[in-house]
């Protein structure tokens, strides 16, 4: 049977737990979650491959709990400004006084206007800014944990031998560097899911290798290049990652509503399915 390596996103941090542990753990829940992917895409006649976790999260804490979520203003003045660009993208505030930079607002404010420029309630904003922010900065801005996240992705996938690669939120730039960090591991499929890469300021500028002329490179190897985004994602920013990246195909569509940007939904999401089942037929 194929085997497919699947690379977490951010609050995987799995607290005294081995990372074999952590990896098993996760492997068995997403396990779950592609078959009733592959249900909903009606896909029953392919085998659904097996999976190996990808597990990092260790390399991003210094064995801190992932209890107790922080507020906005436990946030480094760089994650701050992180959490700025992410809500620049988002769309940027037009009720501001004539003159008046958006950039110079107090977070809060900034992330109120654009709330309801967007139509969602304040507080989801602020959860996916502290949720996300802290692990995405933790990873970029330190050069050792940045290499070991990226030691633990290619670990897996030379032990694996798997030649499909999945990749999720905060794990898309992880998998993406990793492709391009280490030589040989055989990748030919990559799937990304609710994937931030393209995110100017917060991560699409500070990537490695540094996109040129306002594109991000190709990783080695790859034969094909699959971006699947929900259109009510608040992370996949910018949706169509095909603007700044060589990507072959990107899929969008309505997933869910209250549950949005978890992996455990893009993996139950039928084209997730339709593009994992072609290139892991035995």
């Amino acid at each position: 049977m194929s085997r497919v390596v699947i690379v977490h996103g951010v609050r995987n941090y799995k607290r005294g737990l081995s990372a074999t542990s952590a990896a098993d753990t996760l492997a068995a829940t997403w396990a779950k979650q592609l078959i009733a992917g592959y249900r909903d895409a009606r896909l029953e006649h392919f085998a659904v491959p097996e999976i190996t976790a990808a597990y990092y999260a260790d390399t991003l804490h210094d064995g801190e709990s992932q209890g107790a979520t922080p507020g906005l203003d436990d946030l480094s003045p760089s994650e701050q400004r992180a959490v700025l660009h992410w809500l620049s993208a988002l769309g940027m505030p037009n009720e501001l006084a004539e003159g008046q930079s958006w950039g110079g607002l107090p977070l809060r404010q900034t992330l109120d206007l654009v709330a309801r420029r967007r139509g969602v309630a304040a507080q989801t904003l602020a959860r996916i800014a502290v949720a996300f922010m802290p692990e995405v900065y933790s990873y970029l801005a330190s050069p050792s944990r940045r290499r070991r996240a990226q030691e633990a992705v290619a670990q897996a996938i030379k032990d694996s031998g798997a030649r499909v690669l999945v990749a999720h939120s905060l794990g898309s730039v992880v998998a993406y560097e990793t492709l391009h960090a280490f030589d040989g591991l055989g990748i030919e499929v990559f799937i990304t899911l609710g994937s931030p890469l393209g995110l100017s300021g917060a991560v699409f500028d500070m990537l490695d290798p540094a996109p040129t002329s306002g594109h991000g490179e190709r990783p080695p190897e790859l034969r094909h290049w699959i971006n699947i985004a929900d259109a009510g994602d608040l992370v996949a920013l910018p949706r169509r990652l095909g603007d700044r990246f060589p990507v072959d195909a990107h899929e969008e569509t309505h997933m869910a509503l209250a549950d949005f940007h978890t992996l455990n939904m893009y993996l139950a999401c039928g084209l997730t399915a339709a593009a994992l089942a072609p290139h892991c037929a035995s």
